[in-house]
């Protein structure tokens, strides 16, 4: 008798240990990975590579982490002053040709399909730009007649083994407003995206050289700082502008870096000793462009582990999440770091999933994004283990932008339903407000919501009238429930379909 009584003792004791709860597998979650081009980091391997060797490696890319359950790529289309598109505003980049301003055909349309298979995956695809960085050297004589070096060069500040835009040129931001126009109009992307290089990290003994438009642009009794500030805060501004003039579900997200202000310098700022702050030495201020609703998502770089004394994971995602206002706040976190790095802390396989759970914890923070998308792929198999098994088990959706317009569309459903001998074919309208069609199993009576795990799966829906779900997929079932995501992200209510009484002779109409 006492030896059943200790045994159940025992049993309740484990059970009620939290070390056995299962983590929450949230339903809407950013889940991002950074795929850097700049000197060939991440993708294409070599830019002398042939598009079917290119194309691979990105499939590659794209498969590891669906198979991650992650749900956006963050891809840079543009490195410095270059870019990997067909463009009217820069020339192709070497990184992707192998000759700056020289491309083949094959390579000529890479992009669309890049955005493409990444759709098809039904993962969202935000274009990464690097706005004002003009060249990755000093090799100036690799670059193309057509690079802005070389068409403007009263445009380029030298700084340190670079060259840059001057940000203060009202030309300058005109360029750029430009180059997202052109991306926006012409390719289908759900955001744009800025990482963390407005103003150059400063560099001991340098001075950045733009005190001739300081004199001529800057307001009276405006001082520098402040100038270089708002420079960068009307580039945001106009981005944010003609970005959701053109296309008004595109999302607009800028990557900064992770400390803001140290609180030595101001007591609003985080408890860290950054060397650097975005917004002293970076001259940008996410604060200001989350009170004036110029984005869409905010996601701080913080790159260092949890209890790093000079600037403490936890310490900054407490600070952002407490600063957080008027936009989906996600997290940016460093793999890059793990096992390759002098702070001990990333040898531990539980530091980037601590880092996770803790993001988690914060009901403002939305999700995280990883930088950069090689850190996981083939080292650190471990990590990427116990990511899956025990954080991304389960599929999610991303966020909705808290600007989506609330009624700007509302959600075309099938116009009919028809079987034929190998699938259902769903025809529309109007497929322009959607961008996938999820499909679920059903009883006869709809659910509110279905889970995400039980997904059969989710179509992307390209252009043409039809949406074709095969049987092969669906199998044998006699109800299925579909839901339809529009472009800003949002699930209608679903609706049931029995398969059994369909036909083509009499298709179900909605």
């Amino acid at each position: 008798m006492l030896r059943t009584l200790s045994l159940l003792i025992v049993f309740i004791s484990i059970s009620s240990c939290s070390v056995f709860k299962p983590i929450p597998q949230p339903r809407i979650e950013f889940r991002g990975f950074w795929v850097a081009t700049v000197v060939n980091i991440d993708w294409p391997k070599n830019g002398n590579d042939s598009v079917e060797k290119q194309k691979r490696d990105f499939t590659e890319i794209l498969d590891f982490y669906q198979d991650l359950n992650f749900n956006t790529a963050i891809v840079q289309i543009r490195t410095a002053g270059d870019a990997i598109y067909d463009s009217n505003h820069a020339p192709w980049s070497r990184f992707l040709t192998g000759t700056e301003g020289e491309v083949s055909t094959s390579k000529s349309t890479l992009l669309k399909w890049m955005i493409h298979e990444t759709h098809n995956r039904g993962m969202e695809f935000h274009a990464w730009l690097n706005p004002y960085r003009a060249t990755f050297d000093l090799k100036t004589e690799i670059l193309s007649e057509t690079h802005d070096y070389n068409l403007h060069p009263d445009w380029m500040l030298k700084y340190g083994k670079k060259y840059y835009y001057d940000p203060g040129l009202p030309e300058v931001q005109q360029k750029m407003v430009s180059v997202i126009d052109e991306v926006v109009s012409n390719y289908d992307i759900d955001a744009i995206h800025f990482d963390d290089y407005f103003y150059p990290y400063r560099i001991h003994g340098e001075v950045f050289q733009d005190s001739i438009s300081y004199y001529n642009c800057a307001l009276p009794n405006q001082n520098l700082e402040d100038w270089r500030r708002s420079n960068i805060d009307s580039l945001i501004k106009k981005s944010h502008d003609v970005i959701k003039t053109r296309k008004p579900w595109v999302q607009f997200g800028v990557s900064p870096f992770g400390v803001w202000k140290n609180k030595s310098t101001d007591p609003k700022g985080s408890d860290t000793k950054a060397g650097q702050t975005t917004y002293a030495d970076l001259y940008a201020d996410p604060l200001l462009w989350m009170e004036k609703g110029w984005l869409d998502y905010l996601i701080p770089q913080v790159y260092w582990s949890m209890e790093l004394p000079v600037a403490s994971h936890r310490k900054i995602v407490n600070w952002w999440s407490s600063q957080s206002q008027n936009t989906n706040l996600y997290i940016g976190n460093g793999p890059y770091k793990i096992r390759n790095n002098s702070d001990t802390a990333w040898d531990n396989k539980k530091e980037l999933p601590n880092q996770i759970s803790y993001s988690r914890e914060k009901n403002i923070v939305k999700g995280n994004a990883f930088f950069s998308a090689k850190s996981l792929m083939k080292d650190n198999a471990d990590v990427v283990k116990y990511l899956k098994r025990k954080y991304y088990k389960e599929p999610s959706l991303p966020p909705v932008s808290t600007f989506a317009v609330p009624k700007a569309k509302s959600f075309t459903v099938p116009k009919s339903i028809r079987k034929s001998n190998d699938a259902i074919q769903l025809k529309f309208d109007d497929q322009e407000s959607i961008r996938y069609v999820m499909v679920y199993p059903s009883g006869k009576n709809e659910k509110a919501i279905y889970p995400l795990k039980k997904l059969i799966t989710k179509v992307s829906v390209e252009n043409g009238e039809e949406v074709i779900l095969p049987f092969k997929i669906l199998g044998k079932r006699k109800y299925v429930a579909l839901t339809f995501i529009d472009f800003y992200g949002r699930e209608s209510q679903p609706i049931i379909v029995h398969l059994n009484k369909l036909s083509r002779e009499n298709p179900a109409r909605i």
